[in-house]
């Protein structure tokens, strides 16, 4: 299955039925009168969260979606029927963005979440409804109110617990596959991961989700390489994992150039907690391991782990430093759902 985490989509929901106007008619009754029935309500246009999808592709074969329209009234009070609804089913982490791509409509996070993007046209009066003292048998009847139409973003933003971020060739795909049981594309060339990856990593009995994304290389905030729009995916995330690859003749550079882009990019990135690890440590002999995690401490300003994905060395330590992370966010986020519980109680 391919990945998208971007689609244009054209929403119409359905026009409402047209009023009858009718009259009964009926041997052996006196008096008849106006019994023209209401038009039936346009359907829906919702968008709603299931389990099981982790990309936006369907949107890319079909971008227009209409609601039904209402049945008409008919005669003996008859309502027509309501328009059938489409509901849009999109993976979790979906936020529906307005046409200008930049005014959120909503933030769709759990499996189930429902949203109303458009509301189908009330159904139009029958000629019941205008009967009056002086004018009992009316000959006029409402048409169906139109529906909405807009056009919208669907964009997908992973949810993960922890992110890996770094160069291209820094090790992340490496890392991702040795920890959990995803199986990411790896090679010894650069961009290898041209979409992001999920998995999930286990230690100490825990577990979290791990999200890795394409290397940044400078400049990518002005969209050189494939650009940043992919660091989407790890604003969610609690913790960033920076890998800084060992076979870097300056790694404090290329520290600095990764947390260069992250504060271009915005959106809290840069204020991440974040961890820092030197990756294929399997690579350098004890003097230059020394110099290199010297060199990255005084660019970090703390000191970096060490790491080697293929050996397993330090991959513990890296787990339980993320693990850490990941539960402290974990408790305040329950603590804060907590207090907004007792408030509500209390209101």
């Amino acid at each position: 299955m391919k990945f998208l985490d971007q689609a244009k989509v054209y929403v119409r929901s359905g026009d409402g039925g047209a009023g009858s106007m009718s009259f009964r008619r009926e041997k052996f009754i006196e008096f008849g009168g106006p019994d023209g029935g209401d038009g039936g309500r346009g359907g829906d246009v919702w968008v709603e969260v299931v389990d099981g999808l982790n990309t936006l592709i369907d949107y890319r074969y079909q971008q227009h979606f209409r609601a039904k329209t209402g049945m008409h009234g008919m005669g003996r009070n008859m309502t027509g029927a309501k328009g059938a609804d489409v509901v849009l089913k999109v993976p979790v982490g979906t936020q529906v963005m307005a046409e200008d791509n930049e005014t959120l409509i909503c933030d769709l996070t759990v499996v189930g979440q429902r949203f109303l993007l458009a509301k189908g046209g009330n159904g139009g009066f029958g000629n019941q409804h205008f009967k009056t003292s002086t004018n009992q048998a009316p000959r006029r009847a409402n048409p169906g109110l139109p529906g909405e139409e807009l056009s919208i973003w669907l964009r997908l933003k992973l949810i993960a617990d922890a992110g890996l971020v770094g160069l291209p060739n820094a090790g992340k795909s490496t890392f991702l596959a040795a920890v959990t049981a995803a199986k990411p594309k790896i090679a010894d060339y650069p961009f290898t991961t041209l979409h992001p990856g999920l998995g999930v990593a286990r230690i100490d009995a825990r577990e979290f989700v791990i999200a890795d994304i394409p290397g940044l290389i400078e400049g990518a905030h002005e969209g050189v390489g494939i650009g940043d729009r992919f660091l989407g995916h790890v604003e969610r995330t609690r913790v960033l994992l920076h890998l800084v690859s060992a076979l870097e003749d300056n790694p404090g550079k290329a520290y600095k150039t990764i947390r260069r882009e992250l504060a271009a990019y915005g959106n809290g990135l840069a204020e991440k907690p974040e961890i820092v690890a030197l990756s294929q440590a399997d690579t350098l002999d004890a003097d230059a391991r020394k110099k290199k995690m010297t060199a990255l401490k005084k660019a970090a300003g703390r000191a970096p782990l060490l790491l080697s994905a293929v050996t397993g060395e330090g991959v513990e330590a890296v787990l339980r430093g993320l693990m850490s992370v990941v539960q402290e966010a974990r408790g305040d986020t329950a603590a804060a759902a907590a207090t907004v519980g007792e408030r509500w109680k209390r209101d």
